[in-house]
């Protein structure tokens, strides 16, 4: 059986290839490339994606707040209007010209 010849769709190993040196640095050095240029894009998608979500949470919150402040705002000009009338018409009173 030693001297048998395998069917050629069978591979055989026929000479050993060691490793290049200078093929190892030169991939290295590419694969280090890409990693750089994959950041780079990462980046620039991350930081537009990122001010988008940022946008979007802030007009959500805006919009929820704006109700809330018009209210506060309505009190606080009531309450203003309110006590300014009431310091005006103090001492009409204490003088009893009010009719």
């Amino acid at each position: 059986m030693a001297g048998r010849i395998p069917p050629r769709y069978v591979p055989t190993l026929t000479e050993v290839v060691g490793a290049v040196p200078t093929a190892t640095a030169a991939s290295a050095l590419s694969q280090e490339q890409l990693i750089h240029r994959i950041m780079q894009r990462i980046d620039l998608t991350l930081d537009r994606r990122l001010r988008e979500a940022i946008a979007t949470v802030v007009l959500e919150q805006t919009r929820a707040l704006g109700p809330i402040l018009r209210e506060e705002i309505e009190t606080v000009i009531l309450q203003t209007v309110s006590q300014a009338l009431s310091e005006e018409l103090a001492p009409a009173f204490k003088r009893g010209d009010v009719s």
